[in-house]
């Protein structure tokens, strides 16, 4: 495997190339052209002077997360097959490049939920959290609102505020459609970039959806190991897999985190990292890496992990802000290094382990 660190760029991250390169055994970036907006192409100018910066910084780019999905394909609208031809040039693009991984997420409106942004721990340091209580409590319009405070001058991912001012128009687009249209919509999608994904050899990585289950009614599918390996048969190709993320398929209490792994040996193309501590089954806030700070043994995702022979792109996931460090919540240097380093811990003595 190879560790990353997730980067978004020199003009948005707080965190620098030349910081990520201190961390031990980290060895790249998983980084985006975080000013595009879903449905637009990728020129390979902007692929190249990314990759360029990044190369000269002694890392590598190990892959884009994400490109994102124009909620008219999400959604099923009528300009989707302009907004997938977009996407097929994007990803012809970054195949010209040498860029082989697309991580992206089918969810509609909310590329994920948190109620709090900043929740203090008995040991100062501040996490992500969320309670269904407070999200029952909202109007969907007020979400961007009663979090932005907390973002410490940053744009958050799937947060960005003239997606949060469409609002409106984005619950509109989504009436009607269940979870089976969303599959339906997702095959559509996945079938029609696939010959692409073969010829420059592009690794389709799926995130799921955080929280999984349905929040403010609308539909969600990347939840579960049933509907997991249903999206990978409906386009059973090598190209079609998975981001594994332990936080947010652990969301769901009743998924056996490395049971779902070694049923997707071969289809997961890059695994987030990370661990919860739970409240209740619908409370939890983000936690240390470390297993004993949350609910998830770590040490048996990672086991997981390689008994498949995973080795493509891992990154710890989500960071406290510890240390008096202000950036982007879930995001800044410290926790995330101390994490890149607990978890090559675990893969060395794992895989030390076997070979003596």
């Amino acid at each position: 495997m190879q560790m990353t660190l997730r980067w978004y760029g020199s003009a948005f991250d707080t965190v620098t190339l030349e910081q990520i390169r201190q961390i031990p055994g980290v060895t790249g970036v998983i980084s985006t052209l975080y000013d595009t907006a879903p449905g637009e192409v990728w020129s390979r100018e902007r692929i190249r002077a990314l990759k360029n910066e990044i190369e000269a910084s002694g890392l590598t780019l190990a892959g884009i997360e994400s490109v994102n999905i124009h909620d008219d394909i999400k959604a099923g609208g009528k300009s989707r097959d302009k907004y997938i031809k977009n996407y097929i040039e994007t990803l012809a693009n970054l195949g010209e490049e040498d860029v082989h991984l697309v991580c992206y997420n089918f969810m509609p409106v909310f590329d994920w939920t948190r109620t709090e942004l900043a929740r203090i721990r008995e040991d100062g340091s501040t996490v992500l959290a969320y309670t269904q209580e407070a999200v029952d409590a909202l109007e969907p319009e007020k979400m961007f609102d009663s979090i932005s405070g907390d973002m410490n001058g940053t744009v958050m991912p799937g947060w960005e505020p003239e997606r949060m001012a469409g609002i409106k128009e984005l619950f509109a687009l989504y009436k009607g459609v269940d979870e089976e249209q969303l599959f339906d919509n997702l095959k559509y999608f996945l079938e029609r970039i696939m010959s692409v994904c073969e010829q420059y050899d592009i690794q389709m990585a799926i995130h799921p959806d955080d929280p999984a289950w349905s929040v403010f009614g609308l539909p969600r599918i990347m939840t579960t190991k049933e509907n997991i390996l249903r999206m990978t048969r409906m386009v059973d190709n090598s190209h079609n897999g998975v981001t594994f993320c332990s936080g947010s398929y652990g969301t769901n209490r009743e998924n056996d985190l490395p049971d779902m792994i070694r049923s997707l040996k071969g289809r997961i193309h890059f695994a987030h990292v990370r661990n919860l501590k739970f409240i209740t089954s619908t409370n939890f806030e983000e936690a240390a890496h470390l297993s004993s700070d949350g609910s998830f043994d770590i040490y048996e995702i990672m086991k997981a992990l390689y008994d498949i022979g995973f080795d493509g792109p891992i990154r710890p996931d989500h960071g406290r802000m510890i240390w008096g460090e202000k950036a982007m919540p879930g995001y800044g240097l410290y926790d995330r290094a101390l994490g890149a380093a607990y978890l090559n811990g675990l893969w060395e003595a794992i895989e030390k382990g076997r070979t003596r």
